[in-house]
């Protein structure tokens, strides 16, 4: 035996190779459908930022997207980690913290939104 022939280490499943064939086939993947559309969304939003009343801190506030409580827990969640930064719900308002006017904007409207008004 010269030294190539010489394996670096023992495979323990090598013994295992010569069983494929033996084993079941696996599950077949489920047949491709087209893309579903969007979600319909909400009619609009309006993004702003805000500093009045926040110790000069900038915040964004997504509003009149008139969403039920439980759906706009679902979009905040969606748009704090989409965008990297913390938020909160006040009133029927989405409050994400900084300015998030421009990286917001495309989210929404990927969410359904049909009309994105920037303010």
């Amino acid at each position: 035996m010269s030294a190539g022939d010489k394996k670096p280490f023992h495979n323990p499943f090598e013994a295992l190779r010569g069983k494929l064939a033996d084993l079941p086939e696996g599950p077949k993947p489920p047949p491709q459908t087209a893309p579903a559309a969007p979600a319909k969304g909400p009619a609009r939003a309006v993004v702003r930022m805000e500093r009045k009343g926040r110790g000069g801190k900038e915040v964004t506030v997504i509003e009149q997207l008139d969403l039920k409580p439980a759906d706009l827990q679902i979009w905040l969640k969606h748009l704090k980690n989409a965008l990297g930064c913390g938020g909160a719900i006040e009133g029927n308002s989405i409050v994400l913290q900084g300015d998030q006017r421009k990286r917001a904007a495309p989210l929404l409207t990927d969410r359904g939104v049909r009309k994105v008004i920037l303010g």
